[in-house]
């Protein structure tokens, strides 16, 4: 499900747009767990396209995240810093609810799941 974090070294010019916005969104980590929103599975579609815009359908560990009014304004905020984003767009649905399975591998072994 998830790619490789991209290294340090990476320019934008090496990178792909939509690999930097996956990049990015693993910097964004949820209040309540040590994780970050990509490895947790609350991003439930990602689109970008050629002239930079970027769309995204999120969701929350639960309807009542204490995040639920900043998170998204955090996302959008990180994602319109890179270069070659023109637009941005973060929708946070609830349906289908968020629940353990969607998260990735990686994330189950940080928690303790696996």
């Amino acid at each position: 499900m998830t790619k490789p974090t991209l290294s340090s070294e990476a320019t934008p010019a090496d990178t792909s747009l939509r690999e930097r916005v996956e990049d990015a969104l693993r910097g964004v980590y949820d209040p309540e767990i040590p994780v970050n929103i990509y490895e947790l599975g609350l991003i439930y579609e990602l689109e970008v396209s050629a002239e930079g815009v970027v769309e995204v359908k999120m969701t929350l560990t639960t309807p009542n995240c204490p995040a639920a009014g900043a998170m998204p304004a955090e996302i959008e905020t990180k994602l319109r810093a890179l270069e070659g984003v023109s637009h941005v767009h973060v929708e946070l649905v609830w349906d289908p609810p968020w629940d353990k399975s969607r998260m990735s591998e990686a994330a189950r072994l940080e928690l303790g799941l696996l």
